[in-house]
């Protein structure tokens, strides 16, 4: 990726689903979790995870953010670290359910939530950015999904506040393969990278809740973008797909070319680039 180009988004991996995001005024954070090696994340009804190793950047080492983006309201995508650490006035996008607990509860009081398909537009400085809820889901039995958090995709689309739009990111929050992500690609076709939560979370009883690297591959395919960022692996003892298996398939489907490769406290910078040939 070139980085000398106008359009530019600088991406830290600092964990987990945790990015720091930043594209001309603009500097976002998605899913904080800065809890550290050997500490639980609660994943609600009793269920537990040990993170296996530290986050890159620490909460208090941010630096000023516009928002967060948080994909559902789980202990390894927030936790009581972000809590304690971030500033309570900033904005946060995120589901409907999220935003009632963070208001009512941990005192973010500019909390909103968004329906599937609903979006807002978010202006720092020189740079806008949109933000639109996509469609996602945590497990595929409904008695399973009604024990889980609900929780959303989400496309931000970078520019400047007065130009044409620039990069298109995807993150697909922590969901499994089901019909209401094909039509991300008929509503949003050229996503220029997509962030895939991977890791094959598996709870009690052998229950999958995150895509392994079979059903990353496949959403990868399904939406089409230019660039894959794989994330969402080896953080926590409940994640049992490695990212080994998910490099391994990516490349045999023929997409080696379109990932990138970005680990645990690396940055990479995305630029508006052609897509890849066929």
């Amino acid at each position: 990726m070139d980085p000398s180009g106008s359009d530019r988004l600088e991406i830290e991996f600092i964990g987990n689903a945790t990015l720091l995001l930043r594209y001309g005024g603009a500097t976002l954070l998605t899913d904080p979790n800065f809890l550290h090696k050997g500490q639980y994340a609660y994943l609600g009804n009793g269920l537990v995870s040990r993170r296996l190793r530290d986050p890159a950047r620490e909460v208090d080492a941010l630096p000023a953010l516009d928002a967060v983006v948080l994909s559902h309201l789980h202990g390894d995508h927030f936790d009581r670290v972000a809590r304690r650490g971030l500033d309570p006035g900033l904005p946060f996008l995120t589901t409907p359910h999220a935003a009632r607990r963070l208001n009512t509860l941990h005192g973010f009081r500019r909390a909103r939530g968004l329906e599937t398909w609903e979006d807002r537009v978010l202006r720092a400085r020189d740079t806008r950015v949109r933000i639109t809820a996509l469609p996602a889901r945590h497990a595929g039995h409904p008695v399973l999904r009604r024990l889980l958090p609900p929780v959303m995709g989400t496309l931000l689309q970078f520019g400047e506040v007065d130009g044409p739009g620039g990069i298109n990111l995807y993150l697909t929050g922590d969901t499994l393969l089901f019909e209401g992500l094909n039509e991300i690609p008929r509503r949003f076709p050229g996503i220029d990278l997509a962030v895939l939560h991977l890791g094959g979370t598996t709870l009690p009883g052998g229950m999958i809740v995150t895509m392994d690297a079979e059903q990353g591959v496949e959403l990868a395919r399904r939406v089409d973008a230019a660039r894959l960022l794989p994330v969402h692996y080896e953080e926590y003892t409940v994640m049992k797909s490695p990212l080994s298996a998910f490099l391994d398939a990516a490349h045999r489907e023929g997409l080696g070319e379109r990932l990138v490769h970005c680990p645990p406290g690396g940055t990479t910078v995305l630029t508006a680039a052609s897509r890849p040939a066929p």
